[in-house]
C-alpha cells in the first residue's frame, strides 16, 4: 500500500517541472522575438542616420583639403619669397663688384645661377618670366666683370723672367761665365776643343738639377683657377682662352726677348757671316734648354694648376701660349739645317742634333695631348732634318778631303794647313761620340754603329793622305817631297795615338803608318844626302905621282891625287853649304822627329867626313891655303845640323 501511493507522486512533480520549463522556454522565444524585432528597427534607424550625415562628411573632407592646400600655398610662397630675397642679396653683392671681396662674389653668383634654376623650374608662377630675364642679365653682367678681373689679376701678375733668374735656375754647369746673356761658355758651342762631350761630362749634365721657376706666385693661382671655373660654367670657354693666350704669349715672348732670343728670316740666317753665325748657334742651344728645361716647364705648371679639372682647356691653353715662342727658336734652326752645308757646319749641326735629342723626352711630356700635336711634331722634323744635314755634311767632308785643291803652298815641308784642320775634325768627331751613334741609328743600315764610326773615320783618313800624296808633287825638290809626307803623316798617326780614333782605326792602322814615316824618313836621306856623299868617296881614282890606286878604304892617300881631293873637299863645301842655307829653312815641327832625323844624317854624314879628313887631309894640308878646302871640322857641321828643319826664315810660327 505504501509503495503504490509513493509512485504517482513522483510522476506529478516531474510534469509539473516539464511544465515550468515548457513555459520559460516560450518566454525565451518571445523575448527574442522582440530583441530581433528591436534591433531590426535599430538597423533600419542607422542606415536612415548615415544617409543623413553623408553630405555633412564631404563638406568636412572639403575644408580639410582646402587647409591643406593652402598650407601647401604658404609654404611655396614662403620658398619664392626666400629666392626673391637671396636674388636681391646676390644683386648687391653683383653690382658692387668682384674687387673687394671677390669670394662673396663668387658665392652671389652661385646663388644667382640656383635663382635662375628655381624659376626656370616654376613657369607656373606669374612673374617668372620676367625675374628669369632680370637674373640672365645680372648674371651676364657679373660674368663679364669676372672676365675683366681674370684679366686684371692675370696681368698683374705675370711678368717677363729677366735672364739673371733664368740663369739661377740653371745648373752651375750651364751658367753663363759673364754678364752677356750670349756668353753661354762651354755650351755655346764656340769652340769645338772645350766642347763638354765626353762620356763623364755628358752624364754629370743629365743627372743636373734645372729649377722650374714660378712664373705666377702659388697663392694667385687657387683664385685664378676659381674665376676660370665660374668662366667656364658660364659658357665663356673662348674668352678664357683668350685672355690667357694672349697675356701668356707675350709674357713668354718677351722673357725670350730678354734672354737674347732674335727672330731671323731664312734669309738673315744665310747672309750671315760663319763666325757671327756660329756664335748664333751656340746662343740658340742654350735658349733651347732654358725655354724647354725652364720656361715652357713653368707656363705647363701653371696651366695644369689653373685649368685643373678643365681638360679641355688645359692642353689648349698650353699650346696657344708657347706656339710662337717655339715657331721662332725652331724656325732658326730649320733654316740651319735648310742651309748650304759646309765642313765647318758639322760640329754645330751635331751640337743642334744633340741638344734636340737630349730635349726630346721633356718636349714630349710637356706638349702632350691632341692641341699640341703640332708642335711636337714639327720639334721631331727638326730633330730629323738636322740627322739628315749633318750625314749629308759628313758625305760631303770626306769628299772635299780627297778633291780639296787649295793652292796653299807649304814652302818649308811641314804639316799642311790641310792635314792639322782634317785631322782636328776627326778628333772632334770624337767628342760626339754617343751623338754620332745616335745619327747613324737614325739611317739604319744593319752595321754596328762603332764599325760606321771606323769606316767613316779609315776613309776620312785615306782621303787625307790620297789628297797630300798629290800636294806632295808640288815641290820640284824630291827630298822636299819625302820631308813633306814624314811630316804630314806622322802627325797623324801621332794625333791618332793620343786621341781615342786609335780604339777605332787600332794598332795595326798606327804600326802601318808608323812604317810609312819612317820609309819617307829613309828616302828624305837617301834623296838629300846621297851626292853629297859621294863627294867623301875616291874609289878608283889615281895620281900620277906615287903610283897606286887607293881607295877609300886603302891604307895611305900617297897614290891620291891632291887635285882630286880639292875638288871633292871644294864639291863638299858647296853643296854642304846649300843644304844648310835650304834646309835650315825647311820644317820639322815635331821636336822628337826633327832630332831624330837630324840624328839620322849625322850618323851617315859625320863618320863618312871624319874618315875622309883623317885619310886625305894630310894632303890638302901640305898645300896652300888649306883652310880654302878643309873649312869644316866634324864638330862644324854637327853644330850645323843642329840648324837643319828650324824654319828659320819662315815668318809662319811652327806647329
Amino acid at each position: 500500500m505504501g509503495v503504490q501511493t509513493a509512485a504517482p507522486v513522483g510522476v506529478d512533480m516531474l510534469s509539473e517541472r516539464a511544465a515550468l520549463m515548457r513555459e520559460s522556454l516560450q518566454k525565451s522565444q518571445s523575448i527574442t522575438d522582440n530583441m530581433v524585432s528591436i534591433l531590426g528597427s535599430f538597423d533600419h534607424r542607422l542606415s536612415a542616420l548615415e544617409t543623413a550625415m553623408r553630405p555633412t562628411q564631404i563638406r568636412t573632407h572639403s575644408i580639410r583639403r582646402a587647409h591643406e592646400n593652402i598650407d601647401k600655398t604658404l609654404k611655396a610662397a614662403d620658398v619664392i619669397l626666400a629666392q626673391f630675397d637671396l636674388s636681391h642679396q646676390a644683386e648687391a653683392k653683383i653690382l658692387k663688384g668682384p674687387h673687394d671681396d671677390l669670394e662673396s662674389y663668387l658665392q652671389a653668383i652661385e646663388q644667382l645661377r640656383n635663382n635662375i634654376l628655381f624659376f626656370s623650374s616654376n613657369k607656373s608662377f606669374r612673374s617668372s618670366d620676367g625675374v628669369l630675364n632680370h637674373a640672365n642679365s645680372l648674371l651676364a653682367k657679373a660674368i663679364s666683370n669676372l672676365e675683366e678681373e681674370f684679366k686684371q689679376i692675370l696681368s698683374s701678375y705675370s711678368k717677363p723672367v729677366e735672364p739673371d733668374r733664368l740663369f739661377e735656375c740653371l745648373p752651375n754647369a750651364l751658367r753663363p761665365s759673364s754678364e752677356s746673356p750670349g756668353n753661354q761658355g762651354d755650351s755655346s758651342g764656340k769652340n769645338h776643343s772645350s766642347n763638354n762631350h765626353s762620356g763623364h761630362q755628358n752624364h754629370s749634365l743629365e743627372n743636373s738639377v734645372y729649377i722650374t721657376p714660378t712664373l705666377i706666385p702659388p697663392r694667385i693661382l687657387p683664385l685664378l683657377h676659381n674665376l676660370a671655373q665660374q668662366m667656364v660654367q658660364a659658357g665663356h670657354q673662348q674668352q678664357l682662352l683668350k685672355i690667357y693666350r694672349d697675356t701668356r704669349s707675350s709674357v713668354l715672348e718677351e722673357s725670350l726677348r730678354k734672354l737674347g732670343v732674335e727672330k731671323l728670316s731664312k734669309d738673315d740666317v744665310q747672309k750671315m757671316q760663319w763666325e757671327v753665325l756660329e756664335a748664333k748657334i751656340g746662343n740658340w742651344i742654350h735658349f733651347m734648354r732654358i725655354a724647354v728645361k725652364l720656361l715652357f716647364a713653368g707656363e705647363r705648371k701653371v696651366c695644369d694648376q689653373l685649368f685643373e679639372g678643365i681638360d679641355s682647356l688645359r692642353d689648349q691653353c698650353f699650346a696657344e701660349v708657347t706656339a710662337s715662342s717655339v715657331a721662332v727658336l725652331l724656325s732658326f734652326g730649320d733654316a740651319i739645317a735648310k742651309g748650304k752645308r759646309s765642313p765647318e757646319k758639322l760640329f754645330v749641326l751635331l751640337d743642334m742634333y744633340e741638344i734636340m735629342r737630349e730635349l726630346h723626352s721633356e718636349i714630349e711630356m710637356l706638349f702632350k695631348g691632341k692641341a699640341c700635336n703640332e708642335i711636337r711634331e714639327s720639334a721631331l722634323g727638326l730633330t730629323k732634318r738636322l740627322a739628315q744635314t749633318a750625314q749629308e755634311t759628313f758625305g760631303d767632308f770626306q769628299e772635299a778631303v780627297e778633291k780639296d785643291a787649295t793652292k796653299t803652298a807649304v814652302l818649308d815641308g811641314t804639316v799642311h794647313p790641310l792635314t792639322s784642320y782634317v785631322i782636328n775634325y776627326v778628333k772632334f768627331l770624337f767628342d760626339y761620340q754617343s751623338t754620332l751613334k745616335q745619327l747613324f741609328q737614325e739611317f739604319e743600315n744593319g752595321e754596328e754603329t762603332d764599325s760606321q764610326l771606323a769606316s767613316v773615320t779609315m776613309r776620312i783618313m785615306q782621303a787625307l793622305q790620297i789628297n797630300l800624296d798629290g800636294k806632295s808633287k808640288q815641290y820640284k825638290d824630291t827630298s822636299l817631297t819625302h820631308l813633306f809626307l814624314m811630316n804630314n803623316i806622322h802627325y797623324m798617326v801621332r794625333s791618332v795615338r793620343r786621341s781615342e780614333a786609335k780604339d777605332l782605326l787600332g794598332d795595326d792602322w798606327v804600326q802601318r803608318h808608323r812604317r810609312t814615316v819612317q820609309q819617307h824618313a829613309n828616302q828624305y836621306k837617301r834623296v838629300a844626302w846621297a851626292k853629297i856623299l859621294q863627294c867623301l868617296t875616291i874609289q878608283g881614282a889615281t895620281s900620277s905621282v906615287g903610283g897606286g890606286s887607293i881607295g877609300v878604304d886603302g891604307g895611305n892617300s900617297s897614290g891620291v891625287s891632291r887635285a882630286i881631293v880639292k875638288d871633292r873637299l871644294k864639291t863638299f863645301n858647296i853643296q854642304f853649304e846649300e843644304l844648310h842655307q835650304r834646309q835650315s829653312q825647311w820644317t820639322v815641327p815635331d821636336t822628337e822627329l826633327r832630332e831624330s832625323l837630324r840624328l839620322a844624317v849625322a850618323e851617315i854624314l859625320l863618320p863618312a867626313y871624319r874618315s875622309f879628313i883623317k885619310r886625305f887631309g894630310p894632303l890638302v894640308e901640305s898645300g896652300k891655303n888649306p883652310q880654302k878646302y878643309i873649312r869644316y871640322t866634324a864638330e862644324d857641321l854637327e853644330r850645323m845640323l843642329a840648324e837643319f828643319f828650324e824654319g828659320k826664315t819662315l815668318n809662319e810660327p811652327r806647329r
